[in-house]
């Protein structure tokens, strides 16, 4: 084990461990609340069962992204009411897609830099965020173009355009299809091809779409869907928290949101992590639904729309596994990138030692790499 990975296991066992007890203190009949708890595997003390730990968090890269100037504005687009957070006008427009079940808030990290240089505006695009929009309008045509409307009408300019996951998927629909708006795009490990029918069957991604396709036909809609999620993605619990830790993670979650009602959860806990439960706790199932029905591609065939971009385009990818089973854990395998620099008429290709989520795992080389894509920096 590293130094990086005992300190996060440490800062991880002491916030999940002192949240749980205040959870479960909370729920309690006695009113005998001890004043300091200690974790017996990290000797770590805290206080009051961990309240000022959870509930009081704030993501402190919220205060540097409102130091530069960032400001979170809406735009009533058609029956979609999007949320998007614009930055000042320091350069060229840069509109920023998300991953799924993210939110703007995950680029925090890199938002201040890029900003220096860019007029940027990161969207929610709908299922995520603060955007709220028709369950029929979960596909990429019709999220295609009301993004493609709320740049004509609030950026008025052509526009560099960066996307993540499936945020890449609707940079590939923007630039094959609206052609007028976009100068350039980063596609940051977009599950081109892997996310189509029958393809998609065979892949990580698979089981966190049918969990939201039981969501939203099997459960309550006042359930939360985080915990739901959790409770149901074994792979990712063994992974990424291991099972036993699973019990404190879901007592932390619902100690910050009985504190913090209705917003977003953010959690002190490494930033992969934090922001991917921050856009869960905000996320529409219907989306990923979507994906597993087959709609979201309905009209919408990845090779032929990489066929269709003529502007130029840097496709990233991030580090990929293909289990004993044949199963992709990871957005695209080599064939699939083959593939798609295959179709491209001005494709370039960067190769990235970093997990999904390139621009939070490492993001000195994701900017460097659209700077000097985009501006040759």
């Amino acid at each position: 084990m590293t130094k990086t990975d005992l300190k996060f296991t440490t800062i991880f066992k002491a916030v999940l461990y002192s949240a749980a007890l205040f959870f479960t203190a909370s729920c309690s009949k006695s009113d005998a609340i001890p004043q300091q708890v200690t974790d017996p595997s990290t000797g770590i003390s805290t206080d009051s069962l961990g309240k000022n730990l959870v509930e009081n968090y704030v993501d402190p890269w919220h205060k540097a992204v409102d130091a530069a100037g960032f400001v979170q504005k809406t735009a009533q687009i058609g029956t979609a009411n999007i949320s998007y957070t614009e930055g000042p006008k320091n350069g060229p427009a840069l509109v920023m897609l998300h991953a799924q079940m993210e939110d703007w808030f995950d680029y925090s990290r890199v938002l201040p830099q890029l900003s220096k240089t860019y007029h940027i505006f990161v969207i929610d695009y709908h299922g995520h965020g603060k955007t709220t929009a028709p369950v029929s309008s979960m596909n990429a045509n019709d999220i295609g173009n009301d993004l493609a409307t709320l740049m004509e009408t609030k950026i008025g300019e052509a526009a560099y355009v960066t996307g993540n996951s499936s945020g890449g998927l609707l940079t590939t629909w923007l630039a094959a299809n609206k052609p007028e708006l976009v100068k350039a795009v980063v596609l940051e490990d977009p599950p081109l091809f892997s996310s189509e029918y029958p393809r998609i069957k065979t892949t990580v991604a698979y089981q966190s779409f049918a969990n939201s396709h039981t969501y939203v036909n099997t459960s309550d809609p006042a359930n939360d869907f985080l915990l739901y999620w959790l409770n149901n993605s074994p792979l990712f619990v063994a992974n990424y928290l291991g099972n036993e830790k699973l019990p404190y993670l879901i007592s932390a979650i619902k100690t910050y949101e009985k504190a913090h009602p209705g917003e977003p959860v953010e959690l002190p806990l490494p930033a992969t992590l934090s922001l991917l439960f921050r856009g869960i706790s905000q996320y529409d199932a219907h989306f990923g639904d979507a994906f597993y029905m087959g709609t979201w591609n309905a009209g919408f065939n990845h090779a032929e729309a990489l066929k269709k971009i003529k502007c130029p385009v840097l496709l990233l990818q991030a580090n990929y596994e293909v289990t004993a089973n044949g199963i992709l854990d990871g957005a695209m395998n080599q064939a699939d990138v083959d593939q798609a620099m295959s179709l491209l008429i001005k494709g370039s290709y960067q190769k990235i030692n970093a997990g999904h989520v390139i621009h939070l795992d490492q993001p000195a080389l994701f900017i460097s790499a659209i700077n000097t894509f985009f501006l040759n920096k």
